[in-house]
């Protein structure tokens, strides 16, 4: 087993792929390094002597400045490291090439919907259109639990705390946010259920949800009846029927969008899973399938490697707006915009943002950029898009599913057991994470640094991908877990 990598040949550090001690002498391409102090799994470790103020060299790229002189066999991390990063920047367009070439095309199990969309779950939903009636909501929900047979996959209710005492964009962006999960194909059909005071009333979230489904979509207000659990049920009853006729059928993968995310990361993260996350999405998009990556604040420090991916100059200067919108939200807030990583990645061994977002922007693999989703925006064309969502774990996983992603692929060398709107495949940066807690872990791509190739990986994944879009449940689901958060940016009335 390999004990450390040293990722590209301009770096001038190393990463430990296991626990390494000091004193140990370490061949890091043909030369040799001897440790000066313990290293643990995921941190680096200087290659040769980094002068203070130098930039030291991680993906081929910037991670920081060194804050002194590091020696060769140094631990290097947020002790002798520190951003390099700046505020408002302005970009270049330096277009690279990035087409892929086209590949055999592939079927899952999906649905089928009357509209011409596909989905890759038949569930039940239940929307309240406020936090007012979230507890009315989760009550049919388990009340409802015994209606689930034949194609019905499961009845989920989405309770949030939005929908009043909101103005401007927060509320646009909660009428929005609801309405992209009322049309959702993951769902057969759908409960909307409101109060009947609040600012976001069916009649104003009818607005935004477009024509829909009379059969498909329901609507109930709480106001309005006598026992409004009684009535839901009964509507309930009906959907099940409606959506109870739908079977799966073959569909072909040029009709998925797959969301990225990564959140609890590590040292790993960009050596092992998000690089298989990345090949997924090549090998997707080359069968004319569709990916989405998010978390904006983790592309800061790595967005000039998107930048150049832009299929043109419009979608370039569309994510310079994307990335220079995001650092104005957090001065807008007097909030310094590289806050990051978190405890937990510096615990993992990623030191600055600039490391943690070559490592997460490993997920977009090699495609070209073509085209940025502002928030809640649904998706409609295809190959590697960008959406404009925070790295809050359950706001952007919410936000992918509600732009259109069928399954949300999730990396993490921490663990977390949170789940989304839609199925979640929670994904190991390391063995010791999918052993530990193989109750919340899909797939283990820390097999890279022990006996498995990134592209034996990358099958795999894409393997069960399929069979997670025809049907079979990740760990989330079958703990019971559906989590939904709407992104909060202005005051509450």
């Amino acid at each position: 087993m390999q004990n450390s990598i040293k990722i590209h040949s301009n770096d001038l550090v190393a990463v430990a792929l296991q626990p390494l001690q000091a004193g140990s002498i370490l061949p890091v391409c043909g030369t040799s390094v001897t440790l000066l102090e313990d290293i643990p799994q995921g941190h680096k470790f200087a290659l040769r002597t980094i002068e203070a103020g130098e930039k030291i060299i991680k993906y081929g790229n910037p991670i920081g400045i060194a804050k002194v002189t590091i020696p060769a066999g140094a631990w290097v991390h947020t002790h002798n490291i520190k951003t390099g990063l700046g505020d408002l920047l302005t970009y270049t367009y330096d277009k690279i090439p990035t087409d892929l070439p086209s590949s055999e095309e592939v079927y899952f199990q999906g649905y089928r919907r009357n509209n011409g969309k596909v989905g890759v779950r038949n569930e039940i939903w239940i929307i309240p259109t406020v936090g007012c009636v979230n507890n009315v909501a989760t009550s049919i929900e388990r009340q409802a639990k015994h209606l689930i047979s034949g194609s019905i996959d499961e009845i989920v209710a989405f309770p949030h705390p939005y929908g009043c005492s909101q103005m401007g964009e927060d509320q646009d962006h909660t009428r929005q946010i609801l309405a992209d999960l009322v049309n959702h194909p993951n769902a057969g059909g759908v409960l909307v259920l409101g109060l009947g005071c609040e600012n976001c009333n069916i009649d104003e979230l009818k607005k935004h949800i477009g024509d829909y489904d009379e059969q498909r979509v329901r609507f109930l207000v709480a106001q309005d009846c006598e026992d409004e659990v009684a009535d839901a049920l009964s509507i309930l009853e009906e959907l099940v029927q409606y959506a109870g006729t739908c079977k799966r059928e073959p569909i072909s993968c040029k009709e998925l969008v797959i969301g990225m995310k990564c959140g609890g990361s590590d040292g790993l993260s960009g050596i092992t899973a998000n690089p298989v996350v990345g090949s997924f999405s090549d090998m997707l998009i080359a069968k004319g399938g569709t990916t989405i990556l998010t978390e904006v604040p983790e592309m800061f420090g790595a967005e000039t490697l998107l930048m150049n991916r832009c299929e043109d100059e419009v979608v370039f200067n569309q994510t310079v707006d994307l990335i220079n919108d995001f650092k104005n939200y957090f001065t807008s807030h007097n909030q310094t915009i590289y806050e990051n990583p978190s405890p937990g990645n510096k615990k993992g061994g990623i030191s600055t943002l600039e490391d943690k977002s070559l490592g997460c922007t490993q997920k977009s693999g090699s495609a070209p950029v073509k085209g940025v989703l502002s928030y809640a925006e649904p998706i409609t064309g295809k190959g590697l898009h960008l959406l404009s969502a925070p790295g809050n774990d359950l706001v952007a996983s919410t936000a992918l599913a509600a732009s259109g992603a069928h399954i949300v692929l999730f990396t993490t060398g921490r663990g977390t057991p949170f789940a989304s709107p839609v199925p979640t495949i929670k994904i190991s940066t390391n063995s010791a994470l999918d052993t530990k807690k193989h109750n919340w872990i899909d797939f283990n791509c820390g097999q890279m640094v022990e006996d498995t190739s990134k592209k034996e990986l990358t099958n795999q994944l894409f393997s069960y991908v399929l069979s997670v879009a025809s049907g079979e449940k990740v760990k989330a689901e079958k703990a019971g877990y559906h989590d939904f958060a709407i992104w909060k940016q202005g005051v509450t009335l």
